[in-house]
């Protein structure tokens, strides 16, 4: 079995990532389930004075609009329940499991960092629903992330109260109560302020963003291979990715880019069969790769700062601080408004996106043949019988063009909640959806690339490739066979696909010119 990841101590997007796909186990770090001890021993100070006590927001008030509203202390576990319930008005289809335990890991994370002031057995029904598989049911739309993403961090809170929808690993969604039960969890009766500390955070615009993010930086690498094997089929030119000029621009992303691009197409035979061909310059899909793939690199590079840093923040509201003399302060503030990921998803996104932008001009290169000397028209095996790989060009620009869509930023956008009292919102959880749906747009863009990349160098024959780029075409081989009449190409594509996802492709050009940046 793997290491445990330890709940309480700093927690790496990677980490997050083996929790919510590959079901890496969790624990709750002893330091942390004690300073979370002490936290609530401040909470339970306040209610135990009741309606004489001071009045503090979730404590024993209302919520939102309602915060100026006391609430007796006979009706305080009734409100956490009320709250709970009143907040999970998600809609739209359901999370995938990576994505619901990524929002799990995470909301169980913020808890347990001590400022919650929380029972530890939240945090630790958390760790068995996550080492047990229990699921809850959540909706994808529904927050503004203002309040943090309250809909579903309510939906996920519901099934902590044995209420709402569950599944057991990969099983049927049945209520709650019934799934817990089948895995042996306890659901847990909330105590004053424990609803509230459940919705309250940033955790599932981080839980998407993040998968996304890492998706997202591996396709960089995915670019530059596919970048790599068009070049060479085109008979583009490699002069552009001298070190030399690179180093004239120093942005880190471009010298990345540059030197896989280099290390890939190392002893070509193509290259040097038209070292003296005349031809001055590449298009810029070809030659600017550096630039282009690069700054993607840069941008994600910085997103990937911002979601490590509120993986490891408090987000909830208000935030429980201890004092030397045993005492607390109980600030209310705004960690949980999710503008700083809002405007962090929305780049990711149109720095995304403009892989697949390039790459799909890379493939009117190889299929246009006003532009590619020497491939047959749309790489056809005979031209006007068959229509070869025109219509992927079609079906990646397609793709190109919904990605413009869906790069309008959403944290430009604000409607106001709660009666004015929620004013302004940062829509970063639709900031978070589209950025997934832009990832695998690209996966998809990328995809047709490779697999009409790999059809012209098949042109080039005799001809060899780089080592790298033969690695890759080889590698593409063992899963599509030439194109020697037209067939339906949507199967390729889904084949090429898979193979991006499983890391074939990169593995393959790795074995062979050494790690790619």
């Amino acid at each position: 079995m793997p290491e445990a990841v330890v709940i309480g101590k700093p927690l790496s997007l990677e980490s997050l990532e083996d929790v919510a796909k590959r079901a890496r186990p969790v624990v709750f770090d002893a330091e942390a389930r004690a300073k979370v001890v002490r936290s609530r021993t401040a909470i339970d100070a306040i209610a135990a004075a009741g309606d004489d006590g001071a009045r503090v927001y979730g404590v024993n008030t209302g919520f939102g609009a309602l915060s100026e509203t006391r609430i007796s202390a006979a009706d305080v576990r009734q409100l956490q329940k009320n709250l709970v319930r009143s907040h999970s008005t998600g809609i739209g289809p359901d999370l995938p499991p990576a994505e619901v335990r990524g929002m799990m890991l995470l909301r169980a994370q913020v808890l347990a960092l001590g400022c919650s002031g929380v029972r530890p057995e939240l945090v630790d029904v958390l760790c068995a629903m996550l080492n047990l598989g229990v699921h809850p049911r959540i909706p994808a739309q529904g927050s503004v992330g203002a309040s943090g993403d309250l809909a579903p961090l309510a939906h996920l809170a519901l099934a902590m109260i044995g209420e709402g929808e569950a599944q057991v690993g990969s099983g049927p969604f049945v209520p709650s109560a019934e799934a817990m039960k089948q895995a042996g969890v306890t659901p847990v009766s909330l105590e004053a302020k424990e609803g509230l500390a459940l919705i309250n955070g940033t955790q599932f615009m981080a839980s998407l963003g993040t998968l996304a993010l890492l998706d997202a930086e591996r396709l960089c690498t995915v670019a530059d291979v596919a970048g790599a094997m068009s070049l060479e089929a085109l008979k583009g030119s490699s002069r552009p990715f001298d070190e030399r000029l690179q180093a004239a621009r120093p942005h880190p992303g471009q010298a990345a880019v540059a030197a896989n691009l280099r290390a890939m197409l190392a002893e070509s035979e193509i290259m040097e069969s038209h070292k003296h061909c005349g031809k001055v310059q590449d298009a810029y899909s070809l030659r600017c790769m550096p630039q282009v793939h690069g700054a993607t690199r840069d941008a994600l590079s910085w997103v990937r700062g911002v979601l490590e840093r509120e993986v490891n923040s408090i987000t909830d509201n208000p935030s429980v601080f201890l004092l030397d003399d045993g005492t607390a302060d109980v600030i209310s503030g705004g960690n949980f408004h999710g503008q700083p990921l809002a405007l962090a998803l929305d780049l990711a996104a149109m720095a995304a996106a403009e892989l697949a932008n390039i790459s799909e001009r890379r493939v009117e290169q190889l299929v246009n043949p006003a532009l590619s000397t020497g491939l047959t028209p749309f790489l056809a095996p005979g031209s006007g019988l068959h229509s070869g790989f025109m219509i992927a060009q079609v079906a990646s620009a397609s793709l190109v063009s919904e990605n413009k869509v869906l790069c309008h930023p959403a944290s430009v956008d604000s409607i106001p909640s709660s009666a004015g009292k929620e004013d302004h919102v940062s829509m970063g959880s639709v900031s978070a959806r589209k950025l997934q749906q832009v990832v695998a747009n690209v996966r998809q863009s990328l995809a047709i690339e490779i697999l009409t990349a790999a059809a012209g160098l098949d042109q080039r024959a005799p001809l060899t490739p780089s080592k790298g780029v033969a690695a890759a075409h080889a590698a593409v081989r063992k899963g599509v066979a030439p194109l020697t009449a037209d067939r339906p190409l949507y199967g390729d594509i889904r084949t090429v696909a898979s193979m991006i996802d499983a890391g074939n492709l990169v593995r393959a050009a790795e074995e062979r010119v050494g790690v790619l940046r």
